[in-house]
């Protein structure tokens, strides 16, 4: 079950619904953006047995040999594609690496779209042929969610609803299966080394497939750290940076962190699925008009959405 201060909404009633159930998930959905800025999405089509495959095929990738994952690790792409090692990523403003290893699987661009030429080829794991299906599978489904999420947030923003499509057909979005690895000598870390430092997400929005642990948390309104509790099979949605940006900070997005567990669990791993929706490089963040006032004036240069990826990458280590 979802903790009382994170909403739970139903997607089901708003792909399949009339024009009042649609009209009342953009307003619960902009609300909760608003609020905690993040919801758990249920009754969106990714049954359990589909997510169990996801983990396994998660797990088995990461349980490799160090040797044999490296050959997947593509530095010339900061980490866009395939796998990259641990102590590459640092939350922005952190001093201290993640504790942390990721595979990344991107767009793949099956029309006559020349945006296919400008993303790299994924990286193909040949030990486990599942893990290429499963994760290309998950892929599509979050990022069909994804646009459903975003016409209900058009709506809720008196935009045309399908103001995003045109944007986010095939957009640049990434699916990362993360490895929080164990902990085995606890004394030996720097004070500040967690499994993910406090950050916000570059992207529009992010869904999240359940994780294999607790350990995620949100900064609130109020300053405090209130854990994500979500059912396994529930998706947690939240507000990223671009749509923050895009919005002139009406939609905000939310400082999220993912803690070291207890002492007691240090030499468990940790395994987290999150999709990070992406718009086409072209797409431009200026501030909405509709989202400007005295109260409000603009508080973000003109940037597009590709060049916006290129500084946050920069920032957080992957880019040099």
């Amino acid at each position: 079950m979802s903790a009382p201060y994170i909403p739970s909404l139903d997607l089901g009633s708003y792909i399949n619904g009339n024009d009042e159930q649609r009209r009342k998930f953009s307003d619960e959905l902009g609300r909760a953006f608003n609020d905690s800025g993040f919801v758990t999405i249920t009754n969106h089509g990714l049954d359990q047995a589909l997510i169990d495959k996801l983990y396994k095929n998660i797990q088995a990738m990461f349980s490799l040999p160090p040797e044999q994952k490296k050959q997947y690790e593509k530095i010339e792409l900061a980490g866009q594609r395939g796998y990259t090692s641990p102590g590459k990523e640092t939350a922005k403003g952190a001093k201290t690496a993640d504790l942390k290893e990721f595979w990344q699987i991107g767009q793949e661009v099956t029309d006559n779209d020349p945006v296919k030429y400008e993303y790299p080829d994924n990286e193909y794991l040949e030990e486990i042929p599942e893990f290429n299906e499963v994760t290309r599978e998950i892929y599509q489904r979050l990022e069909a969610n994804g646009k459903h999420l975003l016409r209900a947030i058009a709506t809720y923003l008196d935009l045309p609803v399908n103001y995003f499509d045109e944007y986010v057909h095939n957009g640049n979005s990434i699916l990362r299966g993360i490895h929080y690895f164990p902990i085995e000598d606890p004394d030996s870390l720097p004070a500040d080394a967690v499994r993910a430092g406090a950050h916000e997400d570059i992207n529009l929005i992010t869904l999240l497939i359940g994780a294999s642990a607790d350990g995620l948390q949100v900064l609130t309104r109020s300053n405090e750290w209130l854990p994500i509790k979500a059912g396994h099979t529930d998706i947690v949605v939240n507000v990223g940076d671009m749509l923050q940006r895009l919005t002139n900070n009406r939609l905000r997005s939310t400082t999220h962190r993912v803690v070291n567990p207890p002492r007691e669990l240090m030499k468990t791993s940790r395994f987290s699925v999150p999709f990070f929706l992406h718009p086409r490089a072209t797409m431009d963040l200026t501030c909405l008009d509709s989202c400007i006032d005295g109260e409000h004036p603009k508080a973000y240069e003109d940037m597009t959405a590709g060049e916006y990826l290129d500084e946050r990458l920069r920032e957080i280590g992957l880019k040099k």
